[in-house]
């Protein structure tokens, strides 16, 4: 399906305005004394993008941000106990290899810490994966979607091109895997994707903060982190490829049942209401 040239305008407006309104709040936040342990206002830049499509296409954004899907809330809760997970199993690895189980007190008030990471991560979502993700899932499908969702995301920390490029593939690695993992947990839902979304985004954050050094540069935790992930990534295509193969012959065979155009022996293909 080929995209509307209104979607092709969104995507770049958006693109453009997210990684350029990102960096000016970069720039901004050390004078406004934000902690940035408590929130970075970068998270911010997508959300920025997404309103500014708003006001040039606001018909088309309210209908991307609506959904069109079936409804429900898919697999959240399978979605976001998959956070805790991943962050168990990184930080498992971690102390097997090292010795070292680590936890790091934050310096601010972890109530306070925990509702800034989910706005902060609802203000990154509604652009990535309830814009972006959407505008392009009818032209590309939901994992080559979510692939390029991840490239993309990854790229907008443009911070981590300043670390070991190792740390770098390992960070864009996170990003791909993380982004399929939201990809096929949010397949279908409308409503309620980002809450969903930033809630699985605000506990992988927190979980970092709290367990893994990943701030700092170093390696190690950063590339344990992306292979966890890259192991749920897996996990998630699998079970979701073979869910759909397995309701592709459901969807037939009720479309058969249903469907008033049937033949009639001698005479196939007649209309028989």
């Amino acid at each position: 399906m080929r995209m509307k040239p209104v979607d092709i305008k969104a995507v770049a407006l958006y693109l453009t305005v997210a990684f350029l309104a990102a960096g000016a709040l970069g720039a901004v936040q050390p004078a406004t004394g934000i902690p940035a342990q408590v929130i970075q206002l970068t998270q911010f830049g997508p959300a920025i993008g997404v309103g500014l499509a708003a006001l040039l296409w606001p018909s088309r954004v309210r209908e991307l941000l609506a959904g069109s899907g079936p409804g429900g809330s898919g697999r959240g809760a399978l979605l976001l106990a998959t956070a805790p997970a991943v962050i168990a199993l990184s930080v498992g690895a971690h102390t097997a290899l090292t010795g070292d189980a680590r936890f790091t007190r934050p310096d601010a008030p972890f109530a306070l810490i925990a509702v800034a990471q989910l706005v902060g991560a609802c203000g990154e979502e509604i652009g990535w994966r309830c814009f972006l993700q959407p505008l392009l899932r009818p032209r590309f499908g939901p994992l080559t979607t979510s692939v390029l969702v991840g490239v993309v995301w990854g790229a907008w920390h443009v911070q981590i091109f300043a670390k070991h490029p190792l740390y770098a593939a390992a960070f864009v690695t996170m990003a791909v895997s993380m982004s399929v993992v939201l990809g096929w947990a949010l397949e279908g839902t409308r409503a309620v994707r980002l809450p969903l979304a930033g809630g699985f985004h605000a506990l992988i954050n927190l979980g970092l903060l709290l367990f893994l050094d990943e701030e700092s540069g170093a390696v190690l935790p950063m590339a344990l982190f992306g292979a966890s992930c890259l192991v749920a990534a897996v996990l998630w295509t699998w079970a979701s490829t073979g869910r759909v193969r397995s309701a592709a012959p459901a969807r037939a065979r009720t479309a058969g049942r249903c469907s008033p155009y049937r033949a009639v022996a001698g005479r196939p293909g007649r209309w028989s209401g």
